[in-house]
Formats: C-alpha cells, structure tokens, sequence
C-alpha cells in the first residue's frame, strides 16, 4: 500500500471521528439525557448550540473533502501515477485538515480559510501530479 493509500485511511478514520464527535456534541451525548438522544433516532434534537453548528459544518466540511481527496488519490493509483507531487501533495492535506478542524471547531475564522486553501493546494498537487 502507497502512502497516500495510508492517508486515504487515515483520513477516512478522520471524517468519521469528526461526525461523531459533532453529533455528540450536538446531543452533548456525555450526558444521561444525551446519551438517550444519541441512541434513540434523533426526531427530537435539541437548538444547536454555536459550539455544535461549528462543529457539524466542520464534519460536512470534512466530509465533502474526503470524497475530493478520495477520488484523486484512487485515480492516481488507478493511473499507476508515481509522481512525487501527489505523495507530497496528499501529506499537506491530510495534515491541513488535522489542524482545520480544532482551528474551525474553535471559531477561528480567518485562520480556518487560511488552513483550508492549504489543503486545497495539497489537493492541486495531486492532480498536477496525475495529469503530468
């Protein structure tokens, strides 16, 4: 398996810790009261809190990364693509989104664009390094 195989994983294991984690915190699922929320189908969830909307618009976000960063990583392997770029270009989005989310989880709004146009250029790196 190629390291951008790994991240591929990784970042899978990533978005789905991110959902989890908004959806706990959404029902603030530490709680006995949100522990039955969390467990039952969910027809009645509580206001979303600034906290909680963060934190589910950071799971969406994330999510909808992944599938980009999916997809080109597959097609690169599909491809028998080798370039550097696409190894290089998939560390720099995998670890702009480690730090993307507490950043956007936080509230850090500038900041948070900042560390996202980084994964978006990772993301450049790849299909540069496909399509060359």
């Amino acid at each position: 398996m190629t390291s951008t195989q790994t991240l591929v994983i990784y970042m899978a294991i990533l978005t789905w810790l991110t959902l989890l984690l908004a959806s706990l915190i959404r029902v603030k699922g530490w709680t006995p009261s949100g522990t039955l929320i969390a467990l039952g189908n969910r027809d009645n969830l509580p206001e979303a809190s600034p906290l909680a909307g963060r934190a589910e618009r950071t799971a969406r976000n994330t999510l909808e990364n992944f599938v980009l960063f999916a997809a080109i990583a597959l097609v690169a392997h599909a491809a028998g693509a080798t370039s550097p770029g696409i190894a290089t270009g998939a560390l720099i989005f995998f670890w702009a989104r480690v730090i993307y989310i507490p950043v956007y989880v936080a509230g850090i709004a500038y900041l948070r664009t900042a560390i996202w146009v980084v994964s978006i250029v990772g993301l450049g790196m790849m299909v540069s390094g496909i399509l060359r």
